[in-house]
């Protein structure tokens, strides 16, 4: 309480007020705290909407960042489940035999389908894709053994499962030699992985960067209003009833601020978009981008609100605090 009141309230009463009065006023006077500071964006609205932009468009790429990953493990994920182990089975095996181990090998839980090349269709398809008839006309017999194509499971189709899977089968009685190439699906693994990391160690600088414009912007505002800030403290206003409306102007800087990265990354998904339908036309594919959801708007908007609220809780809370009437 300040001077100026405080000896005006020695002789006066006490008035006692309930408390839920004092809850309704509490939500009264915070509405119109954040009206009134709505009112002052407003008021200067080229300023204002110049931090509203920068806020949405520093979320603007991360929030693309993270629609190009997404993606890309889509994409990772289909190319991971056209992954086959080959089996190359002993040539002294008998085509009972071979039907026998094709059949258990389809009932496996981890595999989720086994289609069997006999030696003669292998050799006919070498025939004709290598040009070498003449010369395999002459061997004596089929150098080729039969060959099982193991689609795995869809749990299987990792890098360590499928390696897994492909020393399982390897120990089979039956099987000579299993190959898989894992190691572009390590090396895919690992690259998706490095995108990762760098959306979001992008993401966090580019959070750092709103929580620091929007708390230098308020830092500027509260400057502008030291005087009048003086006053309120003088006749008795708590540095929390000051705070307020500074902390909802942060609010409204995310909730806009929040519409323009919604908007902006939209757009830039759709300029993007069209670039990758002609690569997928190239490669015979129908694959296009999948934007954000309703759910990952709505995080991202409240992303925004969040930072907001934040540069503005900092930057309050050290500089109104320092101003103190004389």
């Amino acid at each position: 309480m300040s001077l100026l009141f405080r000896s005006r309230n020695q002789g006066a009463q006490q008035v006692k007020i309930s408390g839920f009065r004092r809850f309704v006023m509490f939500w009264v006077h915070n509405a119109q705290q954040a009206i009134a500071s709505l009112g002052e964006l407003v008021r200067y609205p080229f300023a204002s909407m110049m931090t509203m932009a920068v806020l949405g468009l520093s979320l603007t790429l991360p929030a693309t960042l993270y629609v190009v990953v997404k993606n890309t493990d889509t994409v990772g994920a289909n190319w991971q489940q056209a992954s086959e182990i080959t089996l190359f089975l002993r040539k002294d095996l008998s085509a009972q035999e071979v039907a026998t181990f094709t059949k258990r090998l389809s009932l496996s839980a981890a595999i989720e389908n086994v289609t069997w090349i006999d030696r003669d269709t292998g050799l006919a398809e070498f025939r004709d894709a290598s040009g070498f008839g003449d010369a395999l006309n002459s061997l004596s017999e089929n150098p080729l053994p039969d060959v099982l194509l193991v689609t795995p499971a869809a749990d299987q189709r990792s890098p360590a499962a499928s390696r897994q899977l492909l020393a399982s089968l390897q120990q089979e009685r039956e099987v000579e030699e299993a190959r898989l190439d894992v190691a572009w699906l390590e090396k895919f693994a690992a690259l998706i992985q490095l995108v990762r990391d760098g959306f979001l160690a992008l993401a966090l600088l580019l959070c750092v960067s709103v929580v620091l414009i929007v708390g230098n912007t308020i830092r500027l505002n509260i400057s502008s209003k030291r005087d009048e800030i003086m006053v309120m403290k003088l006749v008795g206003a708590t540095d929390s009833y000051i705070q307020r409306p500074f902390m909802y102007t942060g609010v409204w800087y995310g909730i806009v601020g929040g519409l323009i990265a919604w908007l902006a990354t939209a757009v830039l998904i759709w300029w993007l978009d069209s670039a990758v339908r002609n690569i997928s036309q190239l490669y015979e594919s129908q694959f296009s981008l999948q934007g954000l959801t309703l759910n990952e708007m709505m995080v991202l908007w409240l992303l925004a609100i969040g930072l907001g609220l934040l540069g503005s809780y900092l930057a309050v809370r050290k500089h109104v605090a320092a101003i103190e009437p004389q």
